[in-house]
């Protein structure tokens, strides 16, 4: 679950690392938002898997776990492995780990303006889990928003994979891997940065599942080209086999 963003034309790489499933790409145009496409595990909404493809399609609109809209904003959440919950509970309105993602994708031009609008509702995580949101727009501005003892930290970084990097206690509570992860996509991005789809693709795969022998598998891979409003998808480390589409465009 790796996320970082380059100069040369903005890039977002995402690795959605989990057991087997079945995920759905959903393109969306809505009426009073921007167009997007994004990326659902089905697996996490069974209860609509038996219905027909139009409302499971409909379904899957609120439950994305990452994508890109056609200002250039990409999203996604990372789980962090933390016994620790979020639940906000002030005055907000509520919102949820996916439904807020949804709403990023419709509604948000850029970063700044993603962080604000998270910062207005209570979060909810979904399922209970712990987990932190990359964030980056295609001026080149990458964030990770966490939530630590249920208050919201912003922290401007280039990687992002399953640990905190918000200061203080929380900082670096994770898997050992997912700090090897961020030290790989690190050293890379000072040393030999990706300057396309080729070169982003590449280090997605130098920290997939396959490398660390594990009994879970990189389900998909993306390439979000933020500049062209094209996402790339691979599936199951297969890296040979793209994927294309283009935000807007019928799938």
């Amino acid at each position: 679950k790796s996320m970082f963003s380059v100069d040369f034309e903005a890039m977002f790489g995402r690795n959605f690392d989990w057991q087997k499933c079945n995920a759905m790409i959903v393109s969306a145009k809505p009426d009073n938002g921007y167009a997007s496409i994004s990326t659902v595990n089905m697996d996490f909404i069974p209860s609509v898997n038996r219905l027909p493809d139009n409302i499971k399609t409909l379904a899957a609109l609120y439950a994305p776990l990452d994508g890109m809209n056609e200002k250039g904003l990409c999203v996604s959440v990372n789980m962090i492995q933390d016994s620790d919950g979020i639940e906000q509970n002030s005055e907000r309105d509520d919102i949820t780990t996916t439904t807020a993602i949804r709403m990023l994708l419709d509604k948000a031009a850029d970063t700044d303006e993603a962080v604000r609008l998270l910062g207005g509702y209570d979060m909810h995580a979904s399922k209970g889990m712990m987990v932190h949101f990359a964030i980056a727009d295609n001026k080149g501005k990458s964030v990770v928003v966490e939530y630590i003892d249920n208050e919201m930290s912003v922290v401007e970084t280039p990687v992002v994979t399953n640990f905190y990097l918000t200061e203080g206690e929380k900082y670096g509570v994770g898997t050992g891997q997912s700090r090897e992860r961020y030290e790989i996509l690190t050293e890379l991005l000072a040393n030999n940065p990706p300057k396309d789809t080729e070169d982003m693709r590449n280090a997605l795969d130098s920290v997939s599942k396959d490398n660390f022998n594990e009994f879970e598998s990189t389900e998909w891979s993306i390439v979000f080209n933020q500049s062209r409003g094209e996402a790339v998808y691979y599936h199951r480390e297969d890296y040979t086999k793209e994927y294309s589409f283009r935000v807007g465009e019928q799938l």
